[in-house]
């Protein structure tokens, strides 16, 4: 059995093992020296790994005087009910790449969704940002050039092959085992091909940590398009997939590799891993994926522990029951999308003790940017998409309804809304592999902030615990003393 991969990206993959070979014992890893990177930045412009190795150390610099000068700064009060509340509000992490503000939503290094739409390079036939162009705004903090973006493509796509035994690993999962837990398990598997466990081993230095998590961290950005369409022909089509184009961007490889040619459907996938990369580093996956990294697990173990979170209905698997839901109600109202229709099925939901699907947000209190992006992209391709005219007279009336219900903070809808009824429309109908298109694009955004982690240095995660009877206690005196 032969790995999968196209014969011109396993050679450049070879290339690259042979130029990290040797580096464990505490070399320099050079991704320069390779052909095609040389051949892409013949205009003299650096690559992402030397761009971050110049811009960390006085970020890292920046960190530490940071800390030292402010440190027993108090920063925010701690609730008894936020503690039994999933410690929602409680600043606590550090998370570089995004910020979510409740009223303006998602920012990427500062810039909005809108901005990073008009901003990033986009591939020649297409209008959406490139996600890779994304991972270099997260990681960095700046805006690739084109041809920066364009080699980094070519790098991730180098990466790209399997290694015989995930195959076979892939081959022999049980049809019915839920995507995720494939995806996961895969990504583990691959924990064999850890440069960061192995230099680990050898007593590499700390401050060449990021060195080997970033070369992971690009490995397994290259090898999850593979992954994923590996899982979904295995799961419900001939198991059979293509090769994987060197020279194509990683939404095209992505959306080939699944076996959709529409140029429509590539553009959707670059749209769809770039809104879904990142959003704070609280929510579950991202949470997780940093709290495993801060044990110096490899980012493959570490990726792996925030995908089994991101498979959980509360989180990644929304967008599934979403859709399920809108089945439900377009059976129900058989073809009226009227208000009138839309608001009584709503109140019956509500009465009932359900909830709205895809409606409310932990943190937003407006519609979600991402939802407004997806909005956009459905109103410019397929306003007449049956589905859609559904989700837009829910969008017309749910606010509405859920402000009178008055038990919901956030009545506005959030990135679940829509996604599905995206990827319905293409024809990738299968709701079941629908968060692991969300794992890819996932990793676009907790994968710089591991490779940021190991930079500067980051401790080990590792917050205070209180049993209930504690707490008793811990409140009793502060309500003494404050009586």
């Amino acid at each position: 059995m032969k790995a999968v991969g196209s014969a011109s990206t396993r050679g450049v993959s070879r290339r690259i093992k042979g130029v990290l070979a040797g580096g464990v014992g505490g070399g320099r890893v050079g991704l320069g020296r390779l052909p095609l990177l040389v051949r892409e930045y013949s205009n003299g412009e650096k690559s992402l790994k030397e761009r971050f190795a110049e811009v960390f150390p006085s970020k890292a610099e920046e960190i530490k005087q940071f800390k030292k000068q402010h440190g027993k700064v108090a920063i925010g009060q701690v609730l008894l009910e936020q503690a039994y509340g999933g410690m929602r509000g409680i600043p606590g992490i550090v998370w570089e790449g995004s910020v979510l503000d409740p009223h303006e939503g998602i920012r990427f290094r500062g810039r909005t969704i809108a901005e990073i739409q008009q901003e990033l390079p986009k591939a020649a036939d297409g209008q959406e940002p490139l996600p890779e162009a994304l991972f270099w705004l997260l990681l960095t903090g700046e805006v690739p050039t084109e041809t920066q973006a364009k080699a980094l493509s070519a790098d991730l796509m180098s990466r790209s092959e399997l290694p015989e035994h995930v195959i076979r690993l892939l081959d022999g999962l049980p049809k019915d085992l839920h995507p995720m837990a494939q995806f996961s398990i895969a990504v583990t598997a691959l924990e064999s091909e850890s440069k960061f466990a192995k230099a680990y081993a050898q007593g590499v230095a700390k401050k060449d940590y990021w060195n080997y998590t970033f070369e992971d961290s690009l490995d397994l950005l290259g090898k999850l398009p593979v992954i994923a369409s590996k899982i979904y022909r295995n799961v419900f089509k001939d198991g059979k997939i293509g090769a994987v184009d060197p020279n194509a961007d990683y939404g095209k490889n992505l959306g080939h590799l699944l076996g959709f040619q529409n140029k429509e459907f590539v553009d959707l996938m670059r749209l769809y891993l770039s809104v879904h990369s990142d959003h704070e580093g609280g929510n579950v996956s991202a949470h997780t994926t940093h709290l495993v990294g801060s044990a110096l697990s490899s980012p493959y173990l570490s990726f792996a522990a925030g995908m089994n979170g991101l498979a959980g209905p509360l989180h990644g698997r929304a967008n599934q029951e979403v859709l399920e839901w809108l089945f439900k109600l377009r059976e129900e109202v058989k073809g009226d999308y009227s208000k009138e229709t839309i608001e009584a099925y709503l109140w019956n939901t509500l009465k009932s003790g359900r909830v709205i699907p895809g409606y409310g947000h932990a943190v937003l209190r407006k519609t979600d940017p991402r939802y407004t992006a997806q909005r956009e992209f459905a109103l410019r391709h397929f306003p007449d998409y049956d589905l859609f005219k559904l989700v837009s007279a829910v969008y017309e009336v749910a606010p509405g309804v859920l402000q009178q219900h008055g038990k919901t903070k956030n009545p506005w809808p959030n990135v679940d809304s829509h996604s599905g009824v995206l990827l319905q429309y293409y024809g990738l109908t299968e709701g079941s592999f629908y968060t692991v298109l969300f794992g890819v694009s996932r990793a676009f955004g907790v994968l710089p902030q591991l490779i940021i982690d190991r930079a500067v240095g980051t401790a080990i995660e590792r917050p205070k615990s209180f049993s209930t009877e504690k707490f008793k206690e811990l409140v009793a005196k502060i309500t003494a003393t404050s009586s």
